[in-house]
């Protein structure tokens, strides 16, 4: 079993298409597993901060991926604030 980490949506992007690739899995035939058009399914590996919770976990369920959430070690105090826009 694979581990891919996680940490920006730019890495989400990067993990959605290899784990479709690596499943032999076109746009077209993913997103016919979700009820979707391709297009939308384009968008979402594009901009995955496009869709809800909801929504991605459908996804990652479609590609047979779990999400397992982990403490990082402690940071210092001012590098513990989040990245992005609030």
């Amino acid at each position: 079993m694979e581990t891919l980490l996680l940490s920006s949506a730019e890495q989400l992007t990067a993990h959605l298409k290899a784990l479709r690739k690596t499943q032999r899995l076109t746009q077209a035939q993913l997103a016919r597993r979700l009820g979707i058009g391709q297009p939308r399914l384009a968008e979402i590996e594009k901009h995955p901060e496009t869709v809800s919770t909801g929504q991605l976990m459908d996804l990652l369920a479609a590609l047979g991926v779990e999400v397992l959430l982990r403490v990082k070690p402690k940071l210092p105090r001012d590098e513990t604030r989040p990245r992005g826009q609030w």
